[in-house]
């Protein structure tokens, strides 16, 4: 897969944290798209399918067969069946409940209604998605079952995406994965994903996509670490973060999104945006030149997590 070095991550237009109109999802998509981004990551947890008819929708009205030079990926694991269901992060549509199942018929049953949802019959990439209480079942029924789409060219790359590291690193050592998506683990405030992970796929050869780059939104200005209120602390080291990258001239958010980049194991980072004026702020702010000096100056204010 070539990805390119950032890609689109389409929670916040499945409504995470706050709902996001039709035309407004749509024009962020046009912005992405006319940036050049061709990669695009979704999920039927993504307001529980909401960003996958999205994405599909705004692909099928590309021109001139333009769909075609996107590289999409989705995920397995929950599944989303008929009734009232809960928020989970999503507000605006509970008219699903979502349905943990990393059942070889779980992992059918999704990708078929990923495909009705996007209107595509191809995926990129298919992760399985936060697998950590269910090693076992995902390990033993998913990615056969999804080795085997693979095979028949159903899907390209397979893999997992968690927001954690030491289970991604087991399917890396003990399963045929492409490529894993690891969110929220190599940012500037926890790089615990360096510890064994990366290194564990540069040496298999593993493709990392990284997510989650602003930890939710702290290392963006914002008060959210990985989706929750941030403690005391971690505001602090992003206080004292911000007030390094200020003195090179720097903003915070363009050495959050440049960070991942400096670790030869990774391939693509994905921005979360929910308007084309953050797609444009964040690929500006992804193009700011950055002295050396300052990832020295940053180095001692991370952790292994």
């Amino acid at each position: 897969m070539s990805l390119g070095p950032y890609g689109l991550g389409t929670a916040p237009l499945g409504g995470l944290f706050a709902q996001v109109d039709e035309e407004q999802a749509e024009r962020t998509l046009a912005a992405a798209w006319a940036a050049g981004i061709r990669y695009f990551d979704t999920a039927p947890h993504y307001g529980t399918g909401l960003a996958e008819e999205r994405l599909g929708r705004f692909l099928r009205g590309l021109p001139g067969g333009g769909a075609g030079e996107a590289i999409v990926s989705t995920k397995v694991g929950r599944v989303l069946v008929p009734g009232e269901g809960e928020e989970d992060g999503f507000p605006g549509r509970t008219q699903y409940v979502r349905v943990r199942d990393y059942s070889r018929d779980g992992v059918l049953r999704s990708l078929e209604d990923s495909m009705r949802r996007t209107g595509l019959d191809h995926f990129g990439a298919v992760f399985v998605h936060d697998p950590d209480e269910h090693w076992e079942q995902a390990a033993g029924e998913a990615f056969p079952a999804l080795a085997e789409l693979r095979d028949q060219g159903v899907v390209g790359a397979i893999g997992a995406g968690m927001n954690q590291t030491a289970m991604l690193t087991r399917f890396v050592r003990e399963t045929d994965v492409d490529v894993v998506l690891v969110a929220g683990r190599y940012t500037l405030l926890d790089r615990s994903a360096e510890e064994e992970l990366l290194p564990e796929c540069a040496r298999r050869g593993v493709a990392v996509v990284v997510g989650g780059v602003f930890n939710s939104g702290v290392l963006a200005g914002g008060g959210t670490y990985d989706y929750a209120a941030a403690p005391p602390e971690v505001l602090d080291r992003a206080r004292e973060m911000a007030r390094v990258c200020e003195s090179y001239g720097v903003p915070l958010p363009a050495a959050a999104l440049r960070f991942p980049h400096r670790h030869p194991a990774v391939d693509t980072v994905l921005i979360g945006a929910r308007s084309a004026e953050e797609i444009t702020e964040d690929l500006e702010l992804a193009a700011a030149d950055i002295p050396d000096a300052l990832w020295d100056d940053l180095e001692g204010l991370g952790h292994a997590g």
